[in-house]
């Protein structure tokens, strides 16, 4: 049989590790001094096994080290001159600070980003517009302080929040920072203040914080969120809606909305209510951009739902509920992994002409991982090898009378 081209001299985890600069991890290593002290385990040799770790699924170090051992041959591939031992991995998890994984995601992020852009948002307003959210994470352990009231036993499971921002050309955060459970959404809003002017901002009534808003306005980074039902504002002019308006605009008004500890201070803001028949229910948003019309305040509030998808796609493909680390530097390092892993899957995806769900790829990737397959080719065409052997098979007995059988 011929050589089919759908075959590789690379297994598909290395065609992956090709996105990620080396000469850029040692910089970032060298900027943390992360290989202080090390003798064989690497920043880079930590960032290929922690890949490793979440692309296969794995649940403890020693599943992580056997699993290392069955493709021993192939690890010369990974740059992996070196099998670390359990005790060597657990450490370099403990010490190794976070901030380096974050740092080789921002570059690798930063690199290809404009691949990662939808080019049918044509629209100049979504090309600006970045979507906010968090997502909780519960932990085996009282790591970090969890949400909600002591259950009765005393004893209550920790958490840690991922805050994120993605922009909405694009579906992988630009942006993540990670806090307890138990503190409050609104606290992320600082990280907002350094969008560029112009920019856009979505996020749901969970970030309240007027003081925030006011400031957003002077440095014209508009906002738009949901009006929470204890606000306490006053109405101070009502905007006409044009003929031609969305039918589910139903009121356009400017208002004053009041904040302080004796509610002395004021926001100027601009309150729609919107009726979206769709869902049978109403929708009280609120903004400081005076520009936008109603429906498109609407619709960049929409917008926000892309998040939430994002989200659900993290948790679906690289479900984190196993951790190697009872600490919370290693469960960071395990996260930004996760979140490295769907970075690169998503790149390839934006590579590959032909159209693939992001889970069937998760799985193609995950159960061939370490196995010397083309990934570009087989996923362009998966059945070119199969027709090829079937093509070889018909020229090698069309002229044989007597054919093997």
């Amino acid at each position: 049989m011929g050589k089919s081209t759908n075959f590789s001299g690379q297994p598909i985890f290395n065609q992956l590790l090709t996105f990620i600069d080396k000469s850029e991890i040692r910089k970032i290593a060298k900027k943390h001094g992360s290989e202080r002290y090390v003798k064989k385990f690497t920043t880079y040799n930590h960032l290929v096994v922690m890949l490793f770790v979440v692309f296969e699924g794995y649940h403890s170090i020693r599943e992580v080290i056997l699993g290392l051992l069955a493709n021993a041959h192939k690890l010369s591939h990974l740059g992996l001159n070196y099998l670390v031992k359990r005790s060597t991995f657990s450490e370099a998890n403990k010490r190794r600070n976070s901030s380096v994984f974050e740092d080789i995601y921002m570059t690798v992020y930063k690199k290809h980003a404009s691949s990662l852009a939808d080019s049918r948002l044509s629209d100049a307003d979504l090309k600006r517009l970045y979507i906010m959210d968090s997502s909780t994470i519960s932990l085996f352990k009282d790591i970090l302080k969890g949400v909600g009231r002591n259950p009765k036993s005393g004893k209550k499971k920790g958490g840690i929040k991922a805050h994120t921002i993605i922009k909405a050309t694009e579906n992988v955060p630009c942006l993540i920072r990670y806090s307890e459970a138990a503190r409050h959404d609104h606290m992320f809003l600082e990280e907002v203040m350094n969008l560029p002017s112009g920019s856009i901002i979505t996020f749901d009534k969970g970030y309240v914080d007027y003081a925030r808003y006011e400031a957003f306005s002077g440095k014209s980074i508009w906002y738009v969120t949901r009006l929470k039902d204890n606000a306490q504002y006053e109405a101070k002019q009502e905007f006409d809606i044009p003929d031609d308006a969305d039918s589910g605009v139903l009121k356009d008004e400017e208002v004053v909305l009041y904040y302080g500890e004796n509610k002395e201070q004021e926001h100027r803001a601009r309150r729609i209510a919107y009726w979206d028949s769709e869902n049978e229910r109403l929708f009280q948003f609120i903004t400081n951009n005076f520009d936008l019309t109603a429906e498109k305040i609407a619709l960049i509030y929409k917008k926000r739902w892309q998040i939430e998808l994002l989200f659900k796609q993290l948790k679906q493909n690289f479900p984190l509920k196993y951790f190697l680390g009872d600490n919370e530097n290693a469960i960071e390092i395990q996260i930004w992994a996760a979140m490295l892993a769907n970075l690169l899957i998503t790149i390839v995806k934006s590579i590959v002409k032909r159209s693939w769900a992001f889970s069937n790829l998760v799985s193609i990737i995950r159960q061939q991982l370490m196995n010397y397959i083309n990934i570009y080719l087989f996923l362009e065409n998966p059945e070119k090898s199969w027709l090829l052997v079937i093509k070889e098979d018909k020229h090698k007995y069309q002229n044989s009378l007597f054919p093997d059988i």
